[in-house]
Formats: structure tokens, C-alpha cells, sequence
């Protein structure tokens, strides 16, 4: 079975270089962006079976950068997993963190249940 591709985005570069450390470990193929417009690219080109995007970045945030994913018929069906301190994980789970191909984790969090939650994202597929 070959491996699931996750494409990660943080402009925060330690972030990001920890996150693909943890996701190759896990046996994922990762590719990492530092920016939303590089993602675009990236996402086109390669077809990752999941996007995990921070939504506080300079230039192009989270938000556009997903809004232009989901406009774009080659990545609109790509799951995204935002990681965003704009809310709590009591808030996350008030509010119920999915919303259709958008799911939610809220910084700063536990390296287990990012895994788990990108296990069972990948799983709907």
C-alpha cells in the first residue's frame, strides 16, 4: 500500500520541521510549505490526501489558503486540518471541530491526538 501524503503549512519554520520530523516517523510522505501561495503549488502538483495548515500566517492565511483550495476542482476535495490558537480545545469540541472537508485542532496541542486525529481523517478516505 503506498504512503499517505500529508502536506503541512506553518510559516513558523520549528513548527513546521518538528511536525514533518513526527510525520515521517508515523510512515507518512510529507511535503511542508512555509506559506500559503506555496502550498497552492504543492498541492496541485502532488495531490496530498491531507493539508495541515496554520491559519495565522503573514501574506496569504489559512482561511484564503483553504478557500482557494476548495475553488480549485484538481484540490477541492483534499481534507484540511487546521491548526489554530484562535480557540481552545474546550471550544473546539463545543463548536464541533468538523465542518465538511475542514477539521479543527486548536494550538497548542498534544502530539498524540494530532496523530490521532490525522489517523482518522485519512481513514474516511
Amino acid at each position: 500500500m503506498p504512503k499517505k501524503k500529508i502536506l503541512a503549512v506553518d510559516d513558523e519554520k520549528e513548527m513546521l520541521a518538528l511536525l514533518e520530523k513526527r510525520l515521517l516517523a508515523c510512515g507518512y510522505e510529507v511535503f511542508t510549505a512555509s506559506n500559503g501561495k506555496d502550498a497552492l503549488g504543492i498541492a496541485k502538483l502532488d495531490h496530498p490526501d491531507l493539508i495541515i495548515l496554520d491559519i495565522l500566517m503573514p501574506e496569504m492565511d489559512g482561511s484564503e489558503t483553504a478557500a482557494r483550495l476548495h475553488e480549485d476542482p484538481k484540490t477541492k476535495d483534499i481534507p484540511i486540518l487546521f491548526l489554530t490558537c484562535l480557540f481552545t480545545k474546550r471550544e473546539e469540541h463545543l463548536e464541533g471541530h468538523e465542518s465538511g472537508r475542514n477539521y479543527f485542532v486548536a494550538k497548542p496541542y498534544e502530539v498524540e491526538d494530532l496523530l490521532g486525529e490525522i489517523k482518522s481523517i485519512i481513514g474516511k478516505q
